[in-house]
């Protein structure tokens, strides 16, 4: 799977009701994504925006609330993809596991 994810791209999703995630996306279609070691962006913390996060990830990690990754999610009603920089993919992967 590796090997296959390394030709993905690392994306942020946002989606009408489902929320923001940040994953690999395995496939697009229409108003739907399947997605790989998704992590849901319930809130975050030292980014201004979607924008800014896909390109410098997070300045505050640790006030940040990003649940376990999944390893594939289809979510629906998709509004917005964003690919992200390299640096923003290993930030938001070094954001602590929120949990309560």
């Amino acid at each position: 799977m590796e090997k296959e994810k390394s030709k993905m791209p690392y994306v942020i999703v946002r989606t009408e009701s489902a929320g923001v995630f940040a994953a690999y996306l395995e496939k697009r279609e229409g108003k739907e994504a399947v997605m790989r070691d998704a992590r849901r962006l319930w809130y975050w913390a030292g980014a201004a925006s979607l924008s800014q996060l896909a390109v410098e990830g997070v300045k505050k990690p640790f006030e940040c609330k990003f649940p376990c990754v999944v390893d594939k999610i289809t979510v629906t009603e998709v509004i917005e993809v964003l690919e992200c920089t390299e640096v923003a993919r290993l930030n938001i992967a070094a954001v602590p596991v929120w949990e309560v």
